[in-house]
C-alpha cells in the first residue's frame, strides 16, 4: 500500500536564523542514507493548521472570501486556522475557528483530508475537517485585522468544484476541502474517519539517539 513516510533523520544541528513576527525561519544540518554528505536546509517553522469544510444540508459548501498580503488578493478559501492553543485537540480547534471566522457550529464532524502544504519549504501539516449538521451561532464573533473584512457565502457544491476546475478557486487548502467534500457527498459521507483520527504528519517519531 502506497503511504507517505514520517520519520525524523538523524539532525546534526539546528537553529533558529530569523524571529518573525508570525513565523520563524530555523536552519537544520541532518544526514540521510542517500547523501554521502550531510545536508543543510531553511525552512519556514509552522504549528500547524486545521481547515473546515462545512456542507449543510443542502449540500453547500461555506467558503469565504479574505484579503492575503503575500499574493495581493481576495481569495476564496475555506475557514481554517493555526493550531496554536497548547494541549488544544485539534478538531476542537477546527469547531473554534468555524465558530469564530463564520459564527456557526456543527453536530457532526468527520477527518476529510489531510495537506502537507509545502513540504520543501515549510513544516505545515494541515487537516482538513468535514462539518455537518450545520446551525448558526446567537453570538457574533468580533474579528479585526483582515478578518474583519472576511465575506462568507454558501455556495452549492457543484458551483464550488467547477470554480476550482476552472481556475476560479486557486487556494489549495479550499480546492482539497471542495473536492474532498464532493466526493463524500457522491459516497453519501460513508468511509469517513472519525474526528480523533490518528494525524501521523504530526506523531513523528523522534531521530535515533535523540
Amino acid at each position: 500500500m502506497i503511504r507517505d513516510e514520517f520519520g525524523a533523520p538523524e539532525i546534526l544541528e539546528s537553529e533558529v536564523v530569523y524571529h518573525g513576527l508570525v513565523w520563524d525561519v530555523v536552519r537544520e544540518t541532518f544526514r540521510l542514507p542517500e547523501s554521502s554528505e550531510p545536508i543543510t536546509r531553511d525552512f519556514v517553522e509552522h504549528p500547524g493548521a486545521v481547515a473546515i469544510a462545512a456542507v449543510d444540508e443542502h449540500a453547500r459548501i461555506m467558503l469565504i472570501q479574505q484579503y492575503r498580503h503575500p499574493i495581493r488578493a481576495r481569495e476564496w478559501e475555506i475557514p481554517a486556522g493555526l493550531l496554536d492553543v497548547s494541549g488544544e485537540p485539534p478538531h476542537r480547534t477546527a469547531a473554534r475557528e468555524l465558530a469564530e471566522e463564520v459564527d456557526l457550529e456543527a453536530a457532526t464532524w468527520n477527518v476529510l483530508a489531510d495537506q502537507l502544504s509545502s513540504p520543501g519549504g515549510i513544516s505545515e501539516t494541515l487537516r482538513i475537517y468535514l462539518a455537518r449538521d450545520i446551525t448558526a451561532r446567537s453570538d457574533a464573533f468580533e474579528r479585526d485585522d483582515e478578518e474583519s473584512g472576511i465575506v462568507p457565502r454558501w455556495v452549492p457544491l457543484a458551483e464550488a468544484k467547477a470554480a476550482v476546475v476552472e481556475g476560479r478557486i486557486t487556494n489549495a487548502t479550499a480546492a482539497l476541502g471542495i473536492l474532498h467534500a464532493d466526493l463524500a457527498l457522491a459516497r453519501g459521507f460513508t468511509d469517513l474517519r472519525p474526528a480523533d483520527a490518528p494525524w501521523p504528519a504530526r506523531e513523528v517519531p523522534a531521530a535515533p539517539g535523540a
